[in-house]
């Protein structure tokens, strides 16, 4: 671990060269933006489960579905194990986004080279909704997938709001699935675009397998005396039972891991699955499959615990059960036809029964027998607008154990007015919260379990900014400033009079499939002393890491940071989208951003105090202040005269998602010592008048290549930002 001053400097000189003659634009003044009217957030958690208190969630609706209201604690009446239960809290969260409305359609004449609007980097208090688009590619086929796309691209164009936290995953790419909940439109296409059939799974090409021709029919040889029609077809039917089993587990456990993530996430959260179910029951000799039950009891019990419901959606539609075109059926006799029929029947509505008892174990809806998934989506989301919190005060024997084992509690909710219908999560292992916590005790379990949060989170405070750059020769590469904050790190003094700290770095960098590209594991020392300690204590430290990437496309960096003495935990991630420089498309480095006076701080010497928080990986600037931006342009067009590349740059300003400021745009102009026309260094200087309002920013850049054709004319880069007064 080196100073941070230093650090950086190394970044600045590897990633980005010196900028010359470029002319600043004019400093970006704004009148306050109208806040937005929104609901009061509830401080309660949704679900509680303590020996004091035990608090869940209910939605009412009437015979249309439309959500009731209205209701008084005494038109409910609570029973846990067939008792009755006194309500001691009762309230109706309305989760209504206020003014906030779904953006419109994009219009079919826009600009679709027009660069993107940066998304705004959503606090916990501004989330409304957390939603987890999952896709069962264990369990989907090729066919059902496709409709899938267009529901999960409907929802980002049409019905997704202010306010959302989203994030698509496949229940077959493991950790690195759990990809940053974002707001981020780009990045959640292409998460879309990563949704793909997965040959391996459960389901073929169709929903239903056509039916093949029969070998032994009108062939004049007789069949196996009893192998066929006795064991071997028994043998066939277990094994492809115990096939289907594991990819039931395989992708609850997917789940489970989703669920488990979400747990610490802010806002209404709910899982909506697309799936073409799982079964639970064998009909070959009518038993539940344990595997399978198990799994789904564990999962609806976290769930339940992590306040999240799960929506299932039969990706199938409205499927034809007859038979069709695909199947061969010459030779049948009219039994053997009517039992295929039966056959097929029989494993579309077997697979549903998974679906509809995981929605219905975590409160959710199964949605299923329609051909719009879209409108499917939309009824889920209709159904987040509102529940109400019932709570009760349990008695101890809800918590006693049964023969050893903790005794699974189940809700029956009624409402006394009639024409209602109510639906609740189906109740609770007898474990309270703080017993069902998991507890990680080794350095490893505390590392690990920190990295799968899908936010930043814990008691140490962590900035991560990654940046994208790349050579002459196209091959690119990903920087990453950690900065640690460590007035949070304990520092032991020893012996000699010097103060030393221990650190543990787990850092792991995804991806497109899930895969880790690259990881760090390591422990440092910090030790330091008098003048050197507070420095160190004020500016904090920044880790660097540079992964290469030979392939273009979006990466995924998860880190979790670690004191070894006192055990506390922080955690961060972040997307980064790698642009294919080998194609020689305009395309824009990653943006280096800092205060001018922590720069000329920097250049003057490395071991006086200075205020970190102008610096790249924190980025924290004052009104007033003046600060410096920085990134590379990749293969800019050149004409075929000079020799002279014909590029305009233009910078932008949002708050909070909102444009403040616009910049007019610049001719760029080469500097005197730039060298390579395959790699151009650019930037400017703002300043932060006082007419801007305290808060999160977004800086975007734009450059345009006024000899590229249309469609490759534009790129974009941004990076976030904090101003304080």
């Amino acid at each position: 671990m080196k100073k941070q001053t230093s650090l950086i400097a190394l970044l600045l000189l590897a990633l980005l060269a010196p900028v010359a003659g470029q002319t600043p634009p004019p400093s970006p003044t704004t009148q306050p933006a109208p806040q937005q009217k929104t609901r009061d957030e509830s401080d309660e958690d949704v679900v509680k489960i303590t020996s004091n208190l035990v608090q869940f969630d209910a939605v009412v609706t009437d015979k249309k579905g439309q959500l009731i209201t209205d209701l008084r604690p005494e038109d409910f009446e609570v029973f846990v194990g067939g008792k009755r239960q006194e309500i001691t809290n009762f309230s109706y969260v309305s989760a209504e986004t206020g003014t906030v409305t779904s953006a419109p359609p994009a219009a079919k004449t826009a600009d679709k080279s027009a660069p993107p609007v940066p998304p705004a980097r959503l606090r916990p208090s501004q989330v409304r909704r957390t939603i987890a688009l999952v896709v069962d590619d264990l369990g989907t086929s090729w066919e059902s997938t496709a409709h899938v796309r267009q529901a999960l691209k409907k929802f980002v164009d049409e019905q997704m709001q202010a306010g959302d936290l989203v994030a698509i995953m496949r229940t077959s790419a493991g950790m690195g699935a759990l990809q940053q909940f974002t707001s981020d439109k780009a990045m959640l296409y292409r998460a879309i675009e990563r949704v793909r059939w997965y040959p391996s799974g459960r389901s073929g090409v169709s929903a239903f397998g056509p039916i093949q021709a029969d070998p032994f029919a009108n062939s004049g040889i007789p069949e196996p005396s009893g192998g066929r029609s006795t064991d071997n077809a028994t043998a066939e039917a277990e094994l492809d039972e115990f096939r289907a089993d594991l990819f039931s587990v395989g992708t609850l456990g997917a789940l489970n891991f989703i669920v488990r993530g979400m747990s610490e996430l802010p806002g209404r959260k709910s899982v909506v699955m697309f799936s073409d179910g799982f079964k639970i029951m064998s009909r070959r000799d009518n038993t539940l499959s344990n595997r399978v039950i198990d799994s789904l009891r564990r999962l609806a019990d976290l769930a339940n615990r992590a306040s999240v419901v799960v929506y299932t959606v039969d990706a199938r539609g409205l499927p034809v059960l007859g038979f069709t075109a695909e199947d061969n059926l010459s030779g049948r006799s009219t039994q053997q036809l009517a039992d295929l029929r039966s056959q097929r029947s029989n494993d579309y509505f077997d697979t549903q029964s998974g679906l509809q008892m995981l929605a219905a174990e975590t409160g959710g809806l199964f949605l299923h027998d329609t051909n719009d998934l879209g409108g499917a989506v939309r009824r889920v989301l209709d159904d987040q607008k509102g529940y109400y919190l019932i709570g009760y005060r349990p008695d101890a024997s809800l918590f006693e154990t049964v023969k050893g084992r903790r005794q699974f509690n189940s809700y029956q909710v009624k409402v006394k007015r009639p024409g209602l219908h109510v639906r609740y999560r189906s109740g609770f292992m007898g474990i309270t919260d703080e017993e069902a916590k998991p507890v990680r005790r080794t350095r490893s379990e505390q590392l690990i379990g920190a990295l799968s949060s899908p936010l930043a989170s814990g008691d140490l405070r962590l900035r991560l900014t990654s940046l994208f750059g790349g050579d002459s020769a196209g091959n690119g590469y990903v920087t990453s400033l950690v900065h640690v904050d460590m007035s949070d790190v304990k520092f032991n003094e020893e012996a000699d009079g010097w103060q030393k700290a221990v650190i543990d770095v787990f850092a792991l960098t995804f991806g497109e499939e899930g895969q880790v590209i690259d990881q760090v594991n390591r422990t440092e020392t910090v030790r330091a002393r008098g003048e050197a300690l507070d420095i160190i204590r004020q500016d904090g430290l920044v880790y660097t890491m540079r992964v290469p990437v030979k392939k273009p496309g979006a990466y995924q960096l998860r880190i979790a940071v670690r004191d070894a003495s006192t055990e506390k935990l922080g955690a961060a991630n972040q997307f980064i989208d790698v642009p294919n420089l080998k194609k020689n498309r305009l395309a824009l480095s990653g943006i280096i951003m800092q205060s001018t006076n922590f720069a000329s701080t920097a250049a003057a010497a490395e071991d006086k105090p200075q205020d970190s928080s102008g610096s790249p990986a924190v980025r924290r600037f004052r009104l007033g202040e003046e600060l410096d931006y920085y990134f590379n342009i990749y293969n800019a067009r050149l004409d075929a005269a000079t020799s002279r590349p014909q590029l305009q740059t233009q910078m932008r300003l949002f708050r909070e998602g909102k444009e403040v400021y616009v910049g007019t745009p610049t001719p760029y102009e080469v500097g005197k010592q730039q060298a390579d026309m395959k790699i151009l260094a650019s930037g400017a200087r703002i300043r932060l008048n006082s007419g801007l309002q305290p808060g999160d920013y977004v800086l975007q850049v734009i450059v345009t290549d006024l000899l590229a054709p249309a469609k490759e004319r534009t790129a974009s880069q941004w990076i976030d930002f904090e101003v304080v007064k």
